[in-house]
């Protein structure tokens, strides 16, 4: 049975057994056999752009990309192959498209035989994808650690920013040891169009070890928010601001005061749209279970208070877009006893909630990972693993 006929049973298949999925359409992936890891990212001029991991055999995988058109996709373009990746179910690569037209990438290399010994490699093209640079690495620490759950961004004059997590702090003891005494730091760099870096900087001294970040720019600059970590072990979310050059103290978005002695693996996720923007993540504080949005309508000076955005049985893994009426929209895993579920929800500016929608049934053999979705002219794209990449679009509900 061809792509096109299977993507065609399961369309009806889902009509038939879920009818709130009528407004789902999965498409036809351009991913392999063996993808996994998908990201998704939304370029100035609408254009989506979807990178995974594909599995090459004898060790070997690729960091591939394509193009939406119209209703599939273009074919794939190889960014990057290698036989030394660090390839991980929630620190996956991602690419985005700068105003200038360039794109970037990044990926994972192990630097050593410590489990999590592993470098941040970054490679960038000026020719939509055909070609790309001799990756570099963002971070010159050269400690055999971790380096990674990057956020990649365009920064100041369009050049590209990066945050990501860096373990250079955290000495490790030996190769079975490798998160030591230390702690995991936040840190950023601007790369200029010649390959030099500038305005290095260290954005957290303390934070989670191992939640995804993300990041988005504001009509006033660049935001980065992360999971932080107390000296008690609070591990709420924490925004920095980037203003006129300088990077603000972190903050707290919520005071959930979740207290967990072990990183949860489950980052949040930023949107924004001039000096509006929102937040989403999950806590397990009080050990209750919630996925949580909160506005700031200052640039992300401040927030309102959280709204509950989960069904009762989140697992979290969120993803956030916001809409041109104020409101936002929410995707996260929602456990069931048959399995994990695949939801969005629209968030309305004034806090509102507004009915959830399926877009992954349990029973489909959602792997583990971090579900992806972006926003493009009243349209959402959906990219999940399930046995392999798969992709879907939905009108705004």
């Amino acid at each position: 049975m061809n792509q096109s006929i299977t993507c065609a049973v399961a369309a009806a298949w889902l009509l038939f057994t879920h009818p709130v999925l009528a407004q789902v359409r999965e498409l036809p992936s351009p991913a392999g056999t063996g993808s996994a890891e998908p990201s998704l990212f939304v370029a100035q001029d609408g254009r989506v752009y979807l990178s995974w991991i594909e599995r090459l055999g004898q060790g070997r995988v690729a960091l591939r990309f394509a193009v939406k058109e119209d209703d599939g996709w273009s074919v794939p373009l190889t960014i990057a192959e290698g036989s030394n990746w660090f390839v991980n179910w929630a620190d996956f690569p991602a690419m985005i498209a700068l105003p200038d037209g360039s794109l970037a990438a990044h990926w994972l290399v192990k630097s050593g035989p410590g489990t999590y010994a592993y470098d941040v490699n970054i490679a960038r093209s000026t020719d939509g994808g055909k070609t790309w640079s001799s990756s570099f690495v963002p971070h010159q620490d050269g400690t055999e650690t971790e380096h990674g759950f990057v956020s990649m961004f365009a920064a100041r004059d369009g050049s590209l920013g990066a945050a990501w997590l860096d373990g250079r702090e955290t000495r490790p003891d030996s190769a079975e040891h490798d998160h030591g005494g230390g702690d995991m730091t936040l840190r950023y760099v601007r790369i200029g169009h010649d390959g030099a870096f500038d305005d290095e900087a260290v954005l957290d001294a303390r934070v989670c070890d191992c939640c995804q970040t993300s990041a988005a720019v504001t009509a006033e600059g660049p935001v980065v928010v992360y999971r932080g970590r107390s000296p008690e072990e609070v591990r709420d979310i924490s925004i920095v601001r980037l203003r006129e050059g300088r990077w603000s103290e972190p903050r707290r978005v919520s005071a959930d005061n979740w207290q967990i002695h072990g990183c949860p693996v489950n980052g949040p996720s930023v949107a924004a749209s001039g000096r509006r923007v929102a937040v989403a993540w999950f806590t397990a504080a009080n050990d209750s279970s919630r996925v949580k949005l909160a506005f700031s309508t200052d640039a992300g000076a401040s927030f309102g208070d959280p709204v509950i955005v989960d069904d009762g049985m989140p697992l979290g893994r969120v993803e956030a877009v916001l809409l041109d009426d104020g409101g936002a929209l929410v995707s996260w895993l929602e456990g069931s006893p048959k399995g994990s579920t695949m939801r969005v929800r629209r968030i309305r500016a004034d806090g509102q909630r507004e009915a959830a929608v399926t877009v992954v049934p349990s029973g489909t053999g959602l792997s583990n990972g971090f579900p992806q979705m972006v926003h493009v002219g009243g349209t959402l794209v959906f990219a999940w693993t399930a046995g392999r990449v798969r992709t879907a679009v939905m009108p705004v509900p």
